[in-house]
């Protein structure tokens, strides 16, 4: 077994590039161009590209616009709101991210006008562009609950991981003084499109596995609210988290849409085909609806029809993220309106699809890179165990490494990547390593 584990190991580092960090990779020679293309969102996203385009162009005039000063790592959110890494784990700043030669203007974006290949910042800064990367991200819309804001998260038993690291730390508090005394616990997902749409499972499934450590689990009932009749977007990993769910006693509402809270009374409403409902909790972790910020939702960038016409999502193609109307445009990261996507690992399979059509663009030729929906969850389900959930456009399991690291077992030598080995890999894409 100790050799087996060596080897999972082995192959989880390799997977997430620790082993090859220090290899150079041949490349063509930086490609001349005088084009002016700027980046909306110093994101994941939107950092990795800069790193990219700077190492393969030469004369290129890249600018980067956001406001953020601090960059945060999602991707650890989950840990830092179950007590299991500090909240500096998921701080740095932008400023140590970007690459150099870019120019960060360090204002948020307030309108695009792709008419005019210009967009204008909140302070007023009208930018022109020849190629513009939309990188920025997603607006997490807790308005939209009735009953809900921002200032509630770490009262009333009501928790949100996703809204900052404090409400992280302070949703890591309220969670400790469940798993100690019990009660209702209330879990779900909005119905929009979601970043990394395994989180809320994760949380639900970590909370699970302390109050069993803590011996508490007697105490509580666990509730997760499907959004509709499925627990995961791949059909046969919803139906292994179904079976896990119900291995370890957590109760599944299908069909439940969170629309409102009464902290006062800690009573949830959600919308169902039979009609509202509401249920109560002594604990609840709050995952807002997401859409597309307003700059890009209020644009001609967004959907026109379709699904993701709502929400705000661009208008792209799948396989290139490149605008369908306006050419010279492209989307990275939560932004992009594409079925999958909405992930770190997404971002560093995206960007060099991005990028190198980009580049042809400029020497007017054409790329054969592709995007193949590529989503990686590490889908934590006890503490020291986690499935990697690999899939595609289609649905389709992509495992990196098939018949070591098993899609749907929970391994240790998973857990090992999600906890310790992809944040190095992390950065090391922002920088233009990975």
């Amino acid at each position: 077994m100790l050799a087996l584990n060596r080897r999972q190991l082995l192959a989880a580092l390799a997977a997430t590039g620790t082993l090859g960090a220090g290899l150079s990779r041949s490349r063509a020679a930086p490609v001349k161009t005088k084009a002016h293309i700027v980046i909306a969102g110093a994101g994941a996203g939107g950092l990795a590209a800069a790193a990219q385009l700077s190492a393969r162009l030469d004369g290129a005039k890249i600018t980067l616009v956001d406001a953020r000063r601090e960059h945060l790592y999602q991707p650890g959110f989950t840990l830092v709101a179950s007590g299991l890494k500090p909240k500096d784990y998921v701080l740095s700043t932008t400023a140590e991210h970007v690459a150099a030669g870019v120019n960060w203007v360090q204002e948020q974006v307030a309108a695009f006008d792709p008419e005019s290949n210009s967009l204008t910042t909140e302070r007023g800064t009208r930018i022109t562009y020849d190629y513009l990367i939309v990188a920025t991200g997603l607006h997490l819309d807790y308005a939209s609950i009735e009953g809900m804001d921002i200032s509630l998260i770490g009262r009333e038993g009501i928790g949100s991981i996703y809204a900052s690291p404090d409400a992280a730390i302070t949703t890591r508090r309220l969670q400790a003084e469940f798993v100690e005394k019990g009660g209702d616990g209330l879990f779900g997902r909005p119905a929009t499109e979601m970043k990394c749409a395994g989180a809320p499972l994760k949380y639900t499934f970590i909370t699970d596995d302390l109050m069993r450590r803590a011996g508490t689990r007697g105490k509580a009932k666990l509730t997760f609210t499907a959004q509709n009749r499925g627990l995961f977007s791949v059909p046969i990993v919803s139906e292994k988290v179904r079976m896990l769910f119900q291995d370890r006693d957590v109760s599944v509402r299908y069909d439940h849409v969170l629309t409102a809270i009464d902290p006062a009374k800690r009573r949830a409403t959600f919308r169902t085909p039979a009609g509202m409902v509401d249920l109560p909790w002594t604990f609840i972790n709050v995952v807002p609806p997401m859409r597309a910020p307003a700059a890009v939702r209020n644009s001609p960038l967004g959907w026109r029809t379709g699904p993701w016409k709502a929400d705000g999502w661009m208008e792209v193609e799948k396989p290139t993220l490149r605008h369908v109307t306006y050419r010279n445009v492209f989307a990275l990261g939560d932004v992009a309106g594409v079925p999958k996507g909405k992930t770190a690992a997404s971002v560093k399979w995206q960007t060099p699809v991005v990028v190198d059509h980009l580049i042809a663009a400029l020497q007017d030729k054409t790329s054969s890179e592709v995007y193949n929906g590529y989503t990686s969850c590490p889908l934590i389900t006890r503490i020291g165990r986690a499935m990697l959930v690999e899939f595609d456009y289609n649905d389709n399991l992509t495992p990196s490494f098939p018949g070591v690291v098993a899609p749907l077992e929970e391994l240790w030598v998973t857990w090992v990547m999600k906890e310790a080995a992809l944040k190095p890999t992390y950065f090391a894409m922002l920088h233009g390593q990975a």
